[in-house]
């Protein structure tokens, strides 16, 4: 059976990119396609290395139905290797990644999860940390809406191909 492997990237690894992996396992789960996807996330920094998700992300999943188990690492240089799809939740993230990549093969694999969001295509998710339950609202919506394009986007190759 053919997997796409997938890692979502942002800064802390405690915020976005946890829950975009959640979000993203939770829709293939529900989808019953959940056996082609092995699914990560990662931050780019080294602040929260081993922290679990911010309380607040896990709260705000949680009223959503989503359940987040994680611990936060840092990207690394094999990441680029062994995963098919990288994708940065911002602009200075996905930039961070790419200066880490080697060569054309890993600077392929990395994108932006709001190129696959309809209401503001190519956007930054904005980083939730400094703000409330309203923040962590927005990026809910924006990463449950961007999520689910984004598996429309692959679901069909990978099933196709398998």
């Amino acid at each position: 059976m053919i997997q796409k492997k997938i890692v979502f990237v942002c800064l802390g690894n405690i915020c976005r990119s946890p829950l975009a992996e959640a979000i993203f396992k939770e829709k293939v789960k529900a989808k019953m396609i959940a056996h082609y996807f092995e699914v990560d996330s990662c931050g780019t920094s080294n602040y929260q290395i081993g922290d679990q998700p911010d309380s607040r992300t896990i709260a705000n999943a949680s009223k959503h139905g989503i359940y987040m188990n994680h611990i936060a690492r840092q990207l690394k240089k094999s990441d680029l290797d062994y995963f098919d799809l990288i994708v940065a939740m911002d602009g200075k993230n996905l930039q961070h990644i790419v200066n880490l990549a080697e060569n054309d093969t890993h600077r392929n694999k990395v994108l932006l999860i709001r190129d696959f969001d309809v209401h503001a295509k190519g956007a930054d998710v904005p980083d939730p940390y400094y703000g409330g339950e309203k923040n962590f609202q927005e990026v809910f919506e924006i990463l449950d809406r961007s999520v689910e394009s984004f598996i429309q986007n692959i679901e069909s190759s990978i099933i196709r191909t398998s």
